[in-house]
C-alpha cells in the first residue's frame, strides 16, 4: 500500500472513531493514522456525510456534534473527490455491471474518479478488484 492513494469507505472511517468497536476500532484507527502520516487518504463528500450522521447518532457512544464537525474539518485536508451529475450516471453503470447497491457503486466511482488504487471497505468482499481498484477489507486477512 505504500505510495498508493487509498479511498476510505464510511464503515472504516466510523470504526476509526468508534471507541466501542473493539478490535475494529484498533485496526481502523491505526490504518487511518497511517494514511494521515503518509498523505494517502481519499474520501468523498458522501463518505463525510455518512460518517457525520453515523458517529453522532448511530454508534453505541455517539460523538458530540462539535467533535464530529472538527473531525470532518480535519478530514477535509485529505483528497476529497467531488461528484457531479455525470458521476451519478457512472455510478449507475457500475451498479448495472457489478450488481452493487447504487450507494456502493458511487463509492467505487468516487475512488475511480480520484485515482485511488485501493478501496478500504468491509462491504465489497476483500480481495476483489472492481474497475482496476483493489478492494481491501482491513478487518480480515486476505
Amino acid at each position: 500500500m505504500p505510495g498508493d492513494k487509498c479511498f476510505v469507505d464510511t464503515n472504516v472511517l466510523i470504526y476509526a472513531y468508534d471507541l466501542s468497536a473493539g478490535k475494529k476500532h484498533e485496526t481502523a484507527s491505526r490504518m487511518v493514522m497511517d494514511l494521515w502520516e503518509h498523505g494517502q487518504g481519499m474520501l468523498s463528500l458522501q463518505v463525510l456525510q455518512e460518517f457525520f450522521v453515523n458517529v453522532t447518532k448511530k454508534i453505541l457512544k455517539p460523538l458530540g456534534i462539535s467533535t464530529a464537525r472538527e473531525i470532518v474539518r480535519d478530514l477535509l485536508t485529505w483528497d476529497i473527490v467531488l461528484m457531479d451529475g455525470e458521476s451519478i450516471l457512472e455510478g449507475i453503470e457500475i451498479h448495472r455491471r457489478y450488481q452493487l447497491s447504487l450507494w456502493d457503486s458511487m463509492i467505487v466511482h468516487a475512488a475511480l474518479k480520484g485515482g485511488a488504487s485501493v478501496l478500504l471497505s468491509e462491504d465489497f468482499g476483500g480481495g476483489r478488484t472492481i474497475e482496476g481498484i483493489k478492494i481491501r477489507n482491513p478487518f480480515t486477512s486476505e
